[in-house]
């Protein structure tokens, strides 16, 4: 590897410290929301909107819902009703059995180049050697 990119010692040092505080920094984070949840559900009740006020500060708990139906069930519902117009049909490639027909030469591969993307994740580790 070359050492052309300026890139010292001591950056890559401080990028491992913080790496190692931001984990603990979380982790506390991850236990005092469970706190707070404790003391709002003790409060105000369980999944209820709710607020605490301590000195310059306030710690408000909001409340979202979403709701999804269950696909297998809800379709099979909506058939039995008769409620087909409310069932979308979703056409879309089975990408599994296109790339293993594709390796055993059954299609050709340039035909769908064009509509082929790769998404491409970049990842930094750092680790302690010593």
């Amino acid at each position: 590897m070359q050492d052309s990119m300026g890139i010292t010692e001591e950056e890559i040092r401080r990028y491992y410290v913080l790496q190692q505080e931001k984990k603990e920094i979380e982790y506390e984070m991850k236990e005092l929301k469970k706190y707070f949840h404790q003391a709002l559900d003790a409060s105000v009740g369980e999944n209820q909107k709710g607020e605490m006020k301590r000195g310059d500060y306030l710690a408000q708990r909001q409340i979202r819902t979403s709701t999804q139906y269950e696909r297998v069930c809800t379709v099979s519902k909506l058939e039995d009703m008769q409620l087909a117009d409310f069932i979308i049909i979703e056409k879309r490639p089975d990408t599994d059995k296109l790339e293993a027909a594709i390796k055993l030469g059954l299609v050709d591969g340039e035909a769908f180049a064009d509509c082929k993307h790769t998404k491409v994740n970049q990842a930094i580790t750092v680790k302690k050697l010593r």
